[in-house]
């Protein structure tokens, strides 16, 4: 069984392999057997059966779809990108493990990737969080969960959603910056850079599409969760102390070296 990366827009991304592995299968397992009859035809592909895999389905469905192995070797699609990211696959390829079956993976183009690749943000360690809650009790915990995460954390967001979880991150996060793609490899792509409070707006003008999102992860003497961080208490005290005298004492609650938050303080009432 193939697990195929498909286009998340631009079709010219399609592997020379993914062609011909799904030129080669007697079956694709796909998503939404419409979508991918489409890009079928882009590609000149015909005969091939379809059998529809979508998250409503999937468990009823993945014994169908190793049978079908008994005839011949399967493809498995999404609608966009590579399966089982955030999307349909993941019972029917544990399905086929359980069966000892040969799962082949034929990577190719992933919105996560691709965001990442373009992001200014450090990304040596990262967390994907898929789709984040959509109810904002929920979702503040989420949130919290990544206040201690050194690395960059990405996540997809749906295009109703954008705005509301910017103005989370912005009230959870205020000095973490993040990154945003809209569109990507499509003809409206957008990428937008800075504070989240910063973002919300324009996202308010421009919300349409599908949304990738890379949060800066924790910065040097920033708190966990129910702990004032280290940038807010040297916003309070460089108001109020000489600036050397402020760093010295958030670097001994907050941790860190003291020249830092003084260069930190410096940075902000520049």
């Amino acid at each position: 069984m193939y697990v195929v990366a498909t286009p998340i827009g631009n079709l010219d991304d399609i592997t020379v392999r993914a062609v011909n592995v799904l030129k080669s299968v007697a079956t694709i397992a796909a998503e939404d057997t419409r979508h991918t009859r489409r890009l079928l035809q882009h590609l000149g592909i015909d005969g091939v059966r379809l059998i529809s895999l979508h998250e409503h389905n999937e468990g009823a469905t993945a014994g169908q779809v190793l049978e079908l192995l008994q005839h011949g070797d399967i493809a498995l699609v999404s609608d966009a990108g590579t399966p089982l990211l955030s999307d349909p696959g993941f019972e029917l390829v544990r399905a086929a493990w359980a069966e000892g079956l040969q799962v082949v993976p034929v990577p190719g183009a992933s919105a996560l990737t691709a965001a990442l690749s373009a992001c200014p943000l450090p990304n040596h360690d990262v967390c994907f969080a898929g789709f984040l809650p959509s109810k904002s009790g929920p979702l503040r915990k989420r949130l919290d969960t990544f206040a201690t995460f050194p690395g960059a954390v990405v996540f997809f967001e749906a295009p109703h959603r954008i705005v509301a979880t910017m103005e989370a991150l912005a009230e959870r996060f205020p000095t973490r910056r993040v990154f945003v793609a809209r569109e990507l490899t499509k003809m409206h792509e957008t990428l937008l850079f800075g504070l989240p409070e910063a973002l919300a707006p324009v996202l308010q003008q421009e919300h349409r599409g599908e949304f990738v999102v890379v949060l800066e992860g924790r910065e040097r003497g920033e708190g966990s969760a129910g702990t004032v961080s280290g940038e807010v208490l040297l916003r309070e005290l460089a108001g109020q102390l000489p600036p050397r005298a402020a760093a010295r004492i958030v670097a001994r609650i907050c941790g860190g070296e003291s020249r830092d938050w003084y260069s930190r303080i410096r940075e902000l009432r520049e």
